[in-house]
């Protein structure tokens, strides 16, 4: 059901700041505001309400009858309003945290280590969600995320350097195994970015253009003009990886999100060979969002174990 009459919040709070200075000027300058914008939240409150709360005269303010009533209400209302978000950030809020990344590090970097910080913190009530690009993210759904950037700066977001970017090329063990044996090289040999052109290649298509893709990788191996015409495309990168552990072909990996997939022998690295656009993962967090507890527990959790990843 609709809430009506409901005036202005933004009307009230300036309404209320005046009440208190008995000055437009001294409650500009409590909100932030221009004189003339308080000014004009007040006309708009008394054109809403339909009746003077202010007596204006040269040098001073006064309230009116209607004024002083509303006043007192208002007061009333906006301290029940904080009390209660008070309440509530501090009864839920502190111990709840809501964790954005990608479906890639969600999967293979997020999942395997999510249950060491669930032992450790067992009170805090956590939530993943899973946004692959950074750029549709919203400051409101969440409280931290784990990205790749290029570079260290994300308008809106505070950003903290967590681990460098390494990617190279990965694929099951038979799967390299019959590359060998095609390029004729031996059972210790990684193949040359050369060979791996001629390889089937596991394509992440609409990736962000933040990412390494194929075409970069070889560019800066220095083979800008490698077809891809013996390719699968798939625009969502699990079911890239998946492809690559079944031995269809071969993937770009990124290291530390791949290497829960390496430990467990579900592949190895394709070749010695490895590109980086210079970035790497940061934690990013809402300029405007208030770190909570729970927020700072896992921040600290990731920041201590990610020098023992390398």
């Amino acid at each position: 059901m609709r809430m009506s009459p409901l005036p202005p919040l933004n009307a009230l709070i300036a309404f209320e700041a005046a009440v208190r200075h008995m000055s437009f000027t001294r409650a500009a300058v409590e909100l932030n505001l221009s004189q003339s914008a308080v000014s004009r939240q007040i006309v708009h409150l008394e054109q809403f309400l339909g009746r003077k709360l202010f007596i204006r005269e040269q040098r001073q303010l006064a309230l009116t009858r209607a004024g002083e009533t509303y006043a007192l209400q208002v007061r009333s209302i906006l301290d029940d309003c904080v009390n209660a978000t008070a309440e509530v950030m501090k009864s839920t809020g502190e111990s709840e945290l809501t964790v954005a990344c990608t479906a890639g590090v969600a999967q293979f970097w997020m999942a395997p280590r999510l249950g060491r910080f669930r032992r450790q913190y067992p009170n805090i009530k956590l939530r993943l969600i899973v946004r692959d690009g950074v750029t549709s993210l919203s400051s409101f759904e969440f409280d931290i995320g784990l990205y790749y950037l290029k570079q260290a700066s994300l308008p809106g977001f505070e950003t903290t350097y967590l681990i460098p970017e390494k990617v190279f090329p990965v694929c099951a063990p038979g799967y390299l195994d019959a590359c060998r044996e095609r390029h004729g090289v031996g059972p210790d040999s990684g193949l040359t970015p050369e060979q791996l052109s001629e390889e089937t290649l596991l394509v992440l298509e609409d990736a962000q253009s933040l990412w390494i893709s194929w075409r970069d990788w070889f560019r800066y191996h220095h083979l800008p003009t490698v077809s891809l015409n013996n390719a699968i495309a798939i625009n969502h990168y699990p079911p890239l990886v998946e492809m690559a552990v079944l031995g269809e072909g071969i993937v770009l990996g990124w290291q530390h999100v791949i290497d829960s997939q390496i430990d467990r022998g579900r592949l190895v690295r394709a070749t010695d060979h490895w590109a980086s656009h210079g970035g790497g993962y940061f934690l990013i967090t809402p300029d405007e969002r208030r770190e909570n507890v729970a927020t700072r527990c896992f921040k600290r959790w990731l920041l201590e174990m990610a020098p023992q990843e390398g």
